[in-house]
């Protein structure tokens, strides 16, 4: 399993929202949640691919970057 922390520039609730749902689509995700701040990304999943996870992302925002990439116990 990984834990995946990503940096996305989102001014409001209805773009959280859209994050989440593009970050849920991507296969192998188990868990997608917000940031304890809230331009954070965090994608829980096993054989999760983080480049393809950012790739989809900068379709909708032009700005999402790899924090943190962990594996979870």
């Amino acid at each position: 399993m990984k834990k995946i922390v990503m940096k996305v520039s989102m001014n409001c609730r209805k773009c959280q929202t859209k994050a989440l749902k593009i970050a849920a689509t991507v296969e192998g995700v188990s868990s997608v949640a917000l940031g304890e701040e809230k331009d954070r990304v965090v994608v829980i999943g096993d054989r999760v691919d983080a480049f393809k996870l950012a790739k989809n992302l900068r379709k909708k925002f032009q700005a999402a970057d790899i924090l943190t990439v962990a594996e979870v116990k």
